[in-house]
């Protein structure tokens, strides 16, 4: 298991730099520049000065060239400094990774504690009212578009109710808050925003679990559970259950990029300060080192989520491991 576990790392590397180089040339392929956004709305700026904007940022050099400077600096975990306010980018992400964190890991927690119950019971009762309820239920989920929920509860429990704020993470008064005032205050604007992103992920793990949960049901070995006079509760909980649960293993591996990535969509329409709402600002700034320090942390985070998962997928089925030996 260690030489499996180094020999992946070791491969990290370049795939890495092969997603960091993919990912820097689509981004210089996109029309505009950063420059374009300085210089175009005021008739003023000579043509002088966009050539030393673009000496001053390095753009005047070859894409290959700029990319080689990048790398030199991402060895030294140096992101680079933004083209819009000049702060370092490694500054800018490390401000905006907890609200975002918090965010999603609320969602996680709220998403697995519902969706794998749901997918428990609709497989046991399969074919009755709660399967088929649950079924329109997931089939919502995935048809409606998050954008769209997203601004429909806003008008709902923020205008029409006026129970919760619609954007931001704390009030203006929030200083001036008690302890447990402002633990409030953070619950109340976070609300919204974890409920539809818990939202949209439920509808796909409670039917991954679903389906999972039936294949094993009509495996031979609970015919013989069945057979021993085994209780229900224990035929599901204790052997179904656990084989069950390992494709969910590889969908919580693949969910620790979105951890740290955050929803661009959620956290714009909520105007909150995390990664998703930087990425987007950065893309519409064209701010290539903050582009390109997300893209890679994001890549970073996927190849170790596939690493966990399947690490953790081997130490919970012991037919894997024979597999491997």
């Amino acid at each position: 298991m260690l030489k499996y576990i180094l020999r992946r790392l070791i491969l990290l590397i370049p795939l890495l730099i092969g997603i960091s180089l993919i990912s820097f040339l689509v981004m210089h392929l996109a029309p505009g520049k950063p420059t374009d956004i300085q210089t175009q709305l005021n008739q003023k700026v000579s043509l002088q000065v966009r050539e030393r904007l673009e000496k001053l940022y390095g753009l005047d050099q070859p894409v290959m060239v700029q990319y080689s400077n990048w790398i030199k600096r991402l060895v030294r975990l140096d992101f680079g400094e933004s083209f819009v306010d000049g702060r370092p980018v490694r500054n800018k992400i490390s401000e905006r990774i907890p609200i975002t964190l918090i965010i999603n890991i609320l969602s996680l927690l709220i998403i697995f504690s519902i969706a794998i119950p749901i997918g428990i019971f609709s497989a046991v009762k399969v074919g009755t009212f709660f399967d088929r309820a649950m079924t329109v239920f997931v089939f919502i989920g995935f048809a409606m578009p998050t954008f769209w929920l997203a601004l429909l509860l806003m008008k709902w429990f923020g205008v029409t109710l006026q129970w919760l704020p619609v954007s931001g993470i704390r009030s203006i008064d929030f200083e001036h808050m008690s302890f447990f005032g402002k633990l409030l205050d953070y619950a109340r604007h976070l609300f919204l925003p974890v409920m539809i992103s818990a939202f949209t992920g439920l509808a796909g793990l409670s039917r991954y679990m679903r389906a999972n949960m039936i294949q094993v049901l009509r495996q031979d070995y609970i015919r013989t559970a069945y057979a021993k006079g085994l209780s229900a509760n224990r035929i599901y909980f204790r052997h179904a259950l656990k084989n069950a649960l390992l494709p969910v293993i590889t969908i919580l591996g693949l969910s620790i990029p979105g951890l740290i990535g955050g929803s661009v969509i959620t956290e714009s329409i909520f105007a909150i300060p995390g990664m998703g709402k930087l990425f987007y600002d950065a893309v519409m700034a064209r701010d290539y080192p903050v582009i390109m320090g997300i893209l890679v942390i994001g890549a970073f985070l996927t190849l170790i989520g596939n690493l966990i998962a399947d690490v953790s997928y081997s130490l919970a089925d012991p037919r894997i491991r024979e597999s491997e030996k």
